[in-house]
């Protein structure tokens, strides 16, 4: 492994394929081609960090961890924050652990709507249980399934409402409810302490802090990457990073894939690379017991609700520190004092949908891509739905009040009101809104006009250049894509270990 931070001259580097991203994607190609002998370069723009550097303290990891300090985001009515990691592990080092596979509806839709193939339940099974072999995908156990979720799941049984633990990938996992900044422990099981060390020990050489600018192509064929060595405070050494390859695989997210492909002037015969964006916009919704919760002493994504599922609603535990759910919390002042002052009789909840909009990711004029994404009417209603179910779900588990996320109804108090707000046409601006798991700008399919890359992640049109992350999926997964990015990036990996 080499710190670019440390870098002090150019780098010159050849190697049979170069992969750009540390995340779920990238770091599983790294690790499936360098365990079949093939010489592999992985490149990360952000550094290396492990449980001894997570204090979980939300502020402090937020800059350590995320992208732009947690600001990323797409622009619109209302700007819609996207969390993303840039370490290496990418998001997985900043997610819940959450290991869904993504619905045989779905994988039958991207075949039969996109022309996909190979890619439906079936022909991914074995690639699904490789990597939850790989990661220790487990159902929550009872030693870190608290309060929080046991009385959520009490509320939704009392309702009919099917729902589950969650499988997560965990080793020895301690429930310290810092999860999404970082594991101190670093029982769960993200890319940099699974797929990333596991490369590394079959021979992948891994340059960190160094942020890929360009893919070089010769003759229309994709010959490798040129990137730029970054210090600890993120400004530019000076020093660059070359490597030749046979092979370009790019995974570095659905918001930063097609921003560097356009960069790099890669031909797009589609015109569709960078178009259907799709995330899984989401609300938190808070809950006021009379008990006391204590829900910073659990997994804080450990119990899910799949009864709403196929019309893109699903509800998961989402419990986090008080810095971080302050701010979402109704009232000023002593009002706002007060529900603070009972934090440790809070749950919560988030309600999140799969969108039917669609949004684009272009290049923009510096290094940052433009994202645009404008919630529908029809999403926004769907919206409204999924929290008032949550809410629903809360008072039947005893909730005396209910925080939903709504400007224009901060406080439910009642069934029927949450029941109303099932049904409610509420404005996109009207929801404190934040969102998760982009994907879809640079879709699959074997069609070149209607697709930016085959079904296996080849780029039509350019030689060499492949695509390993969640901008390969047709349409939203309709759940949490890390382990459909992973089983995608293993097959991917398979057939381009066969051409080399």
């Amino acid at each position: 492994m080499t710190d670019g931070a440390t870098v002090m001259h150019d780098v010159h580097e050849l190697a049979q394929v170069v992969v750009v991203g540390s995340g779920a994607g990238g770091a599983v190609v790294a690790r499936e081609l360098a365990a079949r002998g093939r010489d592999v370069v992985l490149v990360e723009e952000g550094g290396f960090f492990t449980g001894k550097d997570f204090s979980g303290n939300p502020r402090a990891m937020i800059d350590l961890l995320y992208r732009g300090r947690g600001l990323t985001g797409a622009l619109g009515r209302p700007t819609i924050p996207i969390p993303l990691g840039r370490c290496v592990g990418g998001t997985t080092t900043i997610n819940s652990g959450t290991c869904y596979r993504a619905p045989d509806y779905v994988l039958d839709e991207w075949a039969e709507r996109c022309g996909v193939r190979g890619a439906r339940e079936p022909d991914l099974r074995p690639y699904f249980e490789r990597v939850e072999q790989e990661l220790h995908v487990r159902p929550v156990p009872d030693e870190t399934y608290g309060r929080n979720s046991t009385l959520f799941e009490r509320g939704a049984a009392a309702l009919g409402y099917a729902g589950a633990r969650i499988p997560r990938n965990e080793r020895g996992c301690l429930g310290t409810g810092v999860c999404a900044f970082g594991c101190p422990q670093d029982a769960k099981q993200a890319m940099h302490v699974s797929y990333v060390p596991r490369a590394l020990d079959a021979g992948a050489r891994l340059f960190t802090r160094c942020r890929v600018g360009t893919v070089l192509l010769s003759a229309g064929k994709a010959i490798g990457v040129v990137g730029r060595f970054v210090d600890r405070d993120d400004r530019e050494t000076g020093h660059e990073l070359r490597v030749l390859a046979r092979h370009v695989v790019v995974a570095c997210g659905a918001l930063l894939t097609p921003a560097l492909l356009e960069r790099s002037a890669v031909p797009d015969p589609s015109g569709l690379r960078g178009r259907n964006l799709h995330i899984h916009p989401a609300t938190r919704v808070g809950a006021l017991f009379d008990e006391e919760v204590r829900g910073w002493e659990e997994v804080p994504q450990a119990y899910n609700v799949h009864h709403f599922t196929r019309e893109g609603i699903f509800i998961q535990g989402q419990f986090v520190p008080p810095a971080m759910e302050a701010p979402v919390l109704p009232g000023v002042g002593r009002a706002h004092k007060e529900i603070m002052a009972r934090y440790a009789r809070l749950g919560s909840f988030g309600a999140l949908i799969s969108d039917e909009s669609a949004g684009r990711v272009r290049a923009g004029r510096g290094r940052f891509p433009r994202v645009s994404y404008q919630l529908g009417a029809a999403d926004a209603k769907r919206l409204a739905r999924a929290i008032g179910l949550t809410a629903e779900i809360f008072f039947a588990a005893g909730a005396r009040e209910v925080y939903s996320g709504a400007h224009s109804r901060p406080v439910l108090r009642s069934l029927d009101e949450a029941r109303a707000l099932q049904g409610a046409n509420l404005p996109a601006a009207d929801f404190e809104m934040m969102a998760f798991h982009p994907q879809g700008t640079a879709r699959m399919g074997e069609d070149p006009r209607q697709a930016v890359t085959d079904s296996v992640g080849r780029v039509h049109g350019t030689p060499g250049l492949w695509v390993g992350d969640a901008s390969l999926f047709p349409s939203s997964c309709k759940v949490n894509p890390q382990i459909t990015i992973m089983a995608l990036a293993t097959r991917l990996a398979e057939r381009l270990a066969g051409e080399l």
